[in-house]
């Protein structure tokens, strides 16, 4: 009966272990995701560079302002939400797969 059911994991490599599966899985992965969040960027008419530009202002705001930077993080909240949930979203659907 043991013989069906084995009771040891085989071992994956670091870089299996590193990355969270197969290099070749990863790379897949990574393209759709890849795919989907540049396609929402772009219905939402946001591009890379205004993502970045917008990092260095908060990053800059935050220095100059102290603490109150924070007061717009609920806005921060929201707008990272459009992004991140549906994209959260269709990671699980595939995992239930």
């Amino acid at each position: 009966m043991s013989e069906q059911y084995p009771t040891e994991m085989p071992r994956r490599s670091g870089v299996e272990r590193f990355l969270g599966g197969s290099p070749a899985g990863v790379l897949v992965r990574l393209v759709i995701l890849s795919l989907v969040v540049g396609f929402l960027m772009s219905v939402f008419g946001v591009r890379p560079q205004d993502v970045i530009d917008g990092a260095i202002d908060l990053f800059y705001a935050a220095i100059r302002d102290g603490f109150g930077v924070f007061q717009d993080i609920g806005a921060y909240i929201v707008t990272g939400a459009v992004l991140v949930v549906p994209i959260w979203f269709l990671i699980r659907l595939s995992k239930a797969r």
